[in-house]
């Protein structure tokens, strides 16, 4: 059973102890987003700006896949994007330049901030659950990069690529603003890395007996729509990008039925 520890601490206990969660963390973010500031050209040249460069890894990667399989290739090798990168506001740079600190903290320390989310679920967990801390922080981290990673190296690329060529008339002039630029690559890497948290997500509620692996099984088609409908959302209005993020977060939830399946089986023989 679970430790005696959730039943003796009162709603208030918990309350503070979920409040000083959140401080720590934040501390932790604002630290790191502090040592990034000795990194920033490096940051911003070669990180936030480095996929707006045709030369980038991806560009040259889906260039080289469309020309062996003889697709057309003329949307996949862009040679040059025509739009400038411009800031409107007297203290948009300032106000992009903190907000990419953060973020980068908020990114290199999630490792921690799981951390702390660990020792606050830890009173609720059976004695064998708490040994596995260092396998939940290493999984739930991998995860996350991994998924920041797809959201730069994939969604990232091939939403400037689409914008960027995209023109209703020669006349008319692509100028993104620095800060819906900045905001689209925000989104993309957050976003990319929560929605690989999946299985982690499905494994708690499936502890928490809100999720059973027959109810994932029933409702796939339903799920399939959604992932659908996400990757509408966070890719440019094109189907073979909405194809390319989809099938990672369906393999993802494939993943996310076995796992539940797992917890389920060992529940029963807990039991």
């Amino acid at each position: 059973m679970a430790n005696k520890e959730l039943k003796e601490m009162s709603f208030l206990d918990h309350l503070e102890e979920f409040r000083w969660m959140l401080v720590r963390s934040t501390l932790v973010i604002i630290t790191i987003a502090c040592a990034s500031y000795f990194i920033d050209d490096f940051i911003f040249n070669e990180i936030i700006f480095g996929p707006q460069d045709p030369d980038f890894v991806t560009y040259e990667f889906f260039c080289k896949v469309t020309r062996f399989f003889g697709v057309d290739d003329s949307y996949a090798c862009a040679t040059e994007f025509s739009f400038i990168i411009q800031n409107t506001e007297v203290g948009g740079q300032f106000s992009i330049y903190l907000w990419i600190l953060i973020t980068t903290g908020f990114i290199l320390g999630f490792p921690y901030i799981l951390w702390e989310i660990w020792k606050f679920i830890r009173p609720a967990l059976y004695e064998n659950e708490r040994k596995k801390a260092g396998l939940f922080i290493v999984i739930s981290s991998l995860l996350f990069f991994i998924g920041v990673l797809f959201g730069y190296f994939i969604i990232v690329p091939l939403t400037i690529n689409f914008f960027a060529t995209f023109n209703v008339s020669p006349t008319v002039v692509n100028q993104f603003t620095v800060d819906s630029y900045i905001s689209m690559i925000k989104t993309s890497l957050i976003v990319s890395g929560l929605v690989f948290e999946l299985p982690i997500f499905v494994y708690f509620l499936t502890k928490l007996g809100l999720v059973t692996p027959a109810f994932l099984r029933k409702y796939r088609r339903a799920a399939i729509v959604i992932i659908l409908i996400v990757a509408a959302i966070v890719t440019p209005p094109d189907i073979p990008s909405q194809v390319i993020v989809s099938i990672p977060i369906l393999i993802l939830y494939e993943a996310s039925i076995l796992i539940s399946a797992f917890v389920t089986k060992k529940e029963k023989e807990n039991e």
